[in-house]
């Protein structure tokens, strides 16, 4: 229909000066204000930025799906040379769905659980260009095959709830490509997804985008995935594009301070916790209400002016000896951006002190029935499987793994949540192992704490910051008056760099950082001695992922803390930990020093999750290597190794003592082990699966 007059050598997307606000009973709150951005045919483009900045808002508007609070205020969206804004919900109807389709975060949130895989497929077809139901079914058949899922047929048969999270979210891609849209909008679709298995469906994107020629805006945190997807990039902080052009130019030639901010505060390769530490993004993001005058990332920039950088409204402006690249930046000219970064502050190494908790063959079972209602055969999930190590004072030792590979069930029984089936757990001179949490002595739960994924999910509600922090002390029989409490729990807020006067602030008040400190600062509270980490900042944007590691480290240099840091995400593992261990399927299958395990030779699965993880430098080269399958079921594990049903290593050993043999555990050079079958002189052989071009 819009095609009639659409010139394909004109963009495909083309935002002008669009606004948008969202409408409160107390006042307009302006989430975007004067973005432009231009997609072309067959462009992947991509719009990255701290949550909050408006990413989801733009996107939400070229569906024009903003609710009844949201308005478009300013400006224009045209799709094909057709103003979206003018269109009538009639017009907008036969676009959606069929000519801009979107992808959204959470695959749930767009699959009827109570609709087979099939049928929801079929559906879009039927509905968008009236196709009889055995030719959508046919049509469904080919693009779950196209999305890569094994035995389509059982797949088209299944309900939502019986596929894993990445077959889901390949679903959804295929429900989202079933009437060859030509732009597609992907919101964070791979955030909760594993590594390995957001390497697969990143390729999954970029293949079925070249195949079907769909143009793309891609919205992300995540620089590096970015890098791997998008030709184009646009850079948003506080409801403004602040930069915009080539994904090259703008991750080499950077000219906006924020941009440049970004950077320095992920860990790139050669981030360093004491030598090159990362720099956090001073501040905090402002409210939509409270926006500053000029530049809005003015109050954060090392570059700022006063009387010029916040006199009036800061113009997009050309970069120059650049193709479409863009800055909003008024000092462009007169910034040294080639300026080597400030030495930050440098660290001693800190020392390794005596071994403060050690693992012995440590196992847990659970029994599980099959049937409904604790009815069937019973059935045992394997979690963990001889788990033997140990972590020593002032240490960092990091546990990498995908999702049900064990390092949450550990967690849950190291910390008393949970007892174990066998093995023993010394904490000091203490065998913990079978001791639960409400058996624990008040001190023995002291020295063992936790910092939560969420911090949101972890603090109360109803009770401000100082009494949360103080009822911990309670708990941990911390100061003798109600005086010495006090005291102590604002010394807490100066150990996890919080104001005092957050005391008397609600947790909605706090962002999602502040509540992560608040969570840290409770944590410490009874002088822990070793502190489970479980995904402490895969919550948190990436500037504040930088400032809350910083923090771990900090008060790990000031009580020599034992951190026990659960993570999937390899470029923080590689920055802060001191040795690694990695999980498969209940097994420890690699563990040694960093250096050891991001460095040939590696287990065949540490090889895979190296090469699945996205990285935000135009100079790294990395083999690409996408895990086939899923992770299987510890309720049934495959024989042999745990990972042979996946490694692509399995023809270099003889016979077939994968499939029918455990390997054994054995140690390489200074203390790096590793449960392989494959022979020295092919572990010898390996290649790093991450290089640095040459220069």
């Amino acid at each position: 229909m819009s095609d009639i007059t659409w010139d394909p050598s004109k963009p495909i997307l083309e935002i002008e000066n669009l606004s948008i606000s969202f409408f409160t009973r107390l006042r307009e709150i302006p989430a975007v204000m004067d973005f432009s951005c231009t997609v072309m045919a067959g462009e992947a483009m991509g719009l990255v930025g701290e949550s909050g900045c408006g990413k989801s808002t733009v996107a939400l508007a070229v569906m024009r799906d903003l609710g009844k609070n949201g308005k478009i205020v300013g400006g224009s969206i045209k799709f094909k040379g057709r103003d979206l804004t003018h269109m009538t919900e009639e017009e907008l109807r036969h676009i959606r769905g069929s000519e801009i389709a979107m992808i959204y975060q959470e695959p749930m949130a767009s699959l009827n659980p109570a609709m087979k895989i099939g049928a929801q497929l079929a559906e879009v077809p039927m509905i968008h260009q009236g196709m009889a139901q055995a030719e959508a079914w046919k049509l469904a058949r080919q693009i779950v095959a196209d999305v890569r899922l094994p035995d389509p047929d059982r797949i088209l048969n299944s309900y939502p709830h019986q596929l894993s999270g990445g077959q889901q979210q390949r679903i959804v891609i295929a429900m989202a490509l079933m009437s060859k849209p030509a732009l597609l909008i992907l919101d964070e679709p791979t955030t909760a997804l594993d590594v390995t298995v957001e390497a697969g469906v990143i390729d999954l994107v970029k293949d079925l985008g070249r195949k079907y020629g769909t143009s793309m805006l891609f919205i992300s945190h995540n620089l590096g995935l970015v890098l791997d997807v998008c030709n184009r990039l646009c850079v948003m902080y506080s409801g403004e594009a602040v930069e915009t052009g080539n994904v090259k130019d703008v991750f080499d030639l950077m000219r906006h301070p924020y941009t440049q901010a970004l950077f320095r505060s992920i860990p790139l390769p050669g981030a360093d916790k004491n030598s090159r530490p990362l720099v956090a993004i001073p501040g905090n993001f402002p409210l939509p209400h409270e926006r500053p005058k000029g530049c809005n990332f003015g109050p954060r920039c090392d570059y700022f002016v006063e009387g010029r950088c916040n006199a009036g409204d800061i113009p997009m402006v050309d970069v120059a000896d650049s193709n479409r690249h863009e800055s909003r930046c008024i000092r462009i000219d007169q910034i040294d951006w080639d300026a080597p970064l400030k030495a930050a502050v440098q660290h001693e190494k800190t020392p390794v002190g005596r071994v403060v908790l050690k693992l012995e063959d440590l196992k847990k079972y659970y029994s599980v029935s099959t049937g409904a209602f604790g009815g069937g055969m019973k059935k045992v999930v394997k979690a963990n499987e001889t788990l033997s190590f140990e972590a020593h004072e002032g240490e960092t030792l990091a546990i990498v793994g995908e999702s049900g590979c064990g390092k949450s069930t550990f967690a849950k029984v190291l910390m008393g949540l949970e007892t174990a089936t066998s093995g023993q757990i010394m904490l000091f001179d203490e065998n913990i192992q079978s001791t639960p949490i409400q058996q624990r002595n008040t001190d023995t739960i002291s020295q063992v704490q936790m910092v939560f994924q969420n911090p949101f999910d972890t603090l109360n509600p109803s009770m401000n910051v100082g009494r949360q922090i103080i009822r911990a002390l309670e708990i941990f029989n911390q100061g003798t008056s109600d005086e010495e409490r006090r005291d102590r729990m604002l010394e807490l807020l100066d150990l996890v760099k919080l104001p005092r006067a957050f005391a008397e602030r609600m947790p909605r008040q706090l962002s999602g950082g502040q509540k992560q400190r608040v969570g840290i600062a409770r944590a410490f509270a009874g002088g822990a001695k070793v502190v489970v980490a479980d995904e402490p900042v895969s919550a948190l944007d990436v500037s504040v992922q930088a400032a809350v590691t910083d923090l771990l480290m900090d008060i790990q240099r000031k009580n020599a803390t034992t951190l026990l840091f659960i993570s999937h995400d390899l470029s923080i593992v590689r920055y802060l930990a001191d040795r690694v261990m990695v999980m498969y399927l209940g097994h420890v299958v690699e563990m040694g020093s960093t250096d050891q395990v991001f460095q040939p030779p590696y287990h065949p699965y540490t090889e895979a999750l190296l090469s699945a993880v996205p990285i935000a430098d135009t100079r790294v080269i990395k083999q690409r290597i996408v895990l086939e399958g899923d992770i299987p079921s510890a309720m049934n594990p495959p024989p042999g190794c745990p990972f042979q049903t996946r490694c692509r290593w399995k023809g270099k050993v003889a016979g077939n003592l994968c499939e029918t043999e455990m390997p054994p555990v054995r140690m390489l050079e200074g203390a790096h082990q590793i449960k392989c079958h494959l022979p020295d002189d092919v572990l010898a052989a390996m290649e790093p699966v991450i290089k640095m071009a040459a220069e």
